[in-house]
């Protein structure tokens, strides 16, 4: 490509500091629901292991509705006006299989409680309004958590900490259009000081959250930037949502939410949510960005671009206010939201390989001092050491012109280096001059 030939006029310096420690390499590599190919068997999961995937977050799973079998409360309890306390009332199958492939894998499930998206309510919505006793879903609620932490119903004790309340409850400013829940985003808040009082009432030990917002990152506001109707209306669901936790001393262990901006708009985002979480007395709440996926467009899928662009929003994640991420999604599909499998080949794109480069940094486990010296460079970095003294950095370019960088170790010396680049999957290679356009290293010593 003849883009492929401009360079970058300035020549960043990366300077890696190992003295200086700056906490955890974060849980920010996760993945939304994972490459799911049969309902009873999970042959691709090896590949989040071997990534080093720490959960999955299970929302829209296998697709429409759920496929009918996985997750979604209406798939679990299927008759609203049962006795909730009956166990057999309740279908676990399918799911069962499904998280007990994650846990054998050793990814834990982060799991959505509430109902897939309808992409078309205006046609006829299904299964998306309020629940018609809120009081009996958060009960509902409490015995499929019971099931997969402590054995109800022939049930596991499984390792499952995060418990998300619904889903985009904001994702459009009227009931008619909104795909996820169709009723206000004032009885949104009403079903979660229910759920989360009683859930929190009952598992004390676990982490209730929400609200799994739809785009308050997007729509935050800035001078350069003028809403529309929906973004206005995402962000005042925001702020009404802090309001009325506060007001209503509801629980909450995680403020979930989502965004799919490019890199360079992703830092204001995240910075907002930090600041006005803070600003409403919630400074110690972590955040988790359990949708994201920069700038998505199908002509994306498979490319050394849209692989450059997680590795960098990766970094730019730990590097950043954002507690745990997940990336949207890991299914194996054709659709646009598929970034890390091939359909056709079930093998990995590209992009999987940003994931398995930053477990090295994971691996280490300490976070340390990594700056760049550059009077400008896109290219965004990040340094862990491990308890023996080796260093993992992991560095990205997403932009077309490669960028000559040095990369100062202290005197230590780099045993191995590969790279993903237009030409290049995972190889090794000798720690280049340039980094070449669409491309992200990883450099250990």
């Amino acid at each position: 490509m003849q883009d492929q030939e401009k360079t970058c006029p300035s020549r960043a310096r990366i300077v890696v500091d190992p003295a200086v420690a700056l906490g955890p390499v974060k849980p920010v590599n996760g993945v939304g629901q994972p490459p799911i190919i049969s309902p009873i068997e999970y042959p691709m999961f090896h590949y989040l292991r071997e990534a080093g995937i720490p959960f999955s977050r299970l929302h829209d799973v296998g697709g429409m509705f759920g496929k009918g079998i996985f997750v979604d409360i209406p798939n679990l309890f299927r008759d609203f006006d049962a006795d909730e306390n009956d166990p057999e009332n309740y279908d676990f199958a399918f799911t069962d299989l499904l998280i007990g492939g994650l846990v054998a894998e050793g990814i834990e499930p982060f799991f959505r409680l509430g109902t897939t998206i309808e992409n078309y309510p205006f046609v006829r919505r299904y299964r998306i309004d309020p629940p018609k006793d809120f009081s009996k879903w958060a009960r509902i609620c409490e015995h499929v958590i019971r099931h997969y932490t402590e054995g109800w119903a022939r049930g596991f004790r499984h390792r499952i900490t995060h418990w998300e309340i619904w889903n985009e409850p904001e994702n459009w400013e009227t009931a008619e259009r909104n795909e996820c829940w169709h009723g206000s985003f004032e009885e949104y808040c009403r079903l979660y000081e229910v759920a989360s009082k009683h859930l929190k009432a009952a598992f004390p030990h676990l982490r209730i959250g929400g609200f799994a917002s739809c785009g308050v990152g997007a729509a935050a506001e800035r001078e350069d930037w003028h809403p529309g109707a929906r973004s206005r209306h995402q962000l005042e669901c925001f702020h009404y949502f802090l309001r009325y936790i506060k007001e209503h001393d509801c629980p909450i262990d995680f403020f979930s939410y989502h965004s799919y901006a490019g890199v360079g708009d992703l830092p204001f985002q995240i910075d907002y949510v930090r600041e006005h979480l803070d600003k409403a007395g919630y400074p110690d709440v972590p955040t988790c960005l359990n949708e994201w996926l920069p700038a998505p467009d199908h002509e994306k899928l498979g490319t050394a671009l849209q692989a450059s662009e997680v590795a960098a929003t990766l970094l730019l994640f730990q590097n950043g206010p954002v507690d745990s991420a997940a990336i949207y999604d890991a299914r194996c599909g054709t659709g646009t939201y598929s970034p890390l499998f091939n359909p056709l080949t079930y093998k990995p794109h590209k992009a999987y390989w940003a994931f398995v480069a930053f477990n090295e940094l994971r691996k280490r486990g300490t976070a340390v001092k990594c700056e760049r010296e550059a009077p400008f460079s896109r290219i965004y970095s990040a340094a862990a050491r491990g308890g023996d003294g080796s260093l993992a950095v992991m560095l990205a370019n997403d932009t077309p012109a490669a960028v000559p960088f040095e990369l100062d170790l202290g005197g230590v010396a780099v045993k191995r280096c590969r790279i993903v680049d237009d030409t290049r999957t995972w190889e090794d290679t000798a720690l280049p001059a340039s980094l070449p356009p669409r491309s992200f290293v990883l450099v250990e010593t």
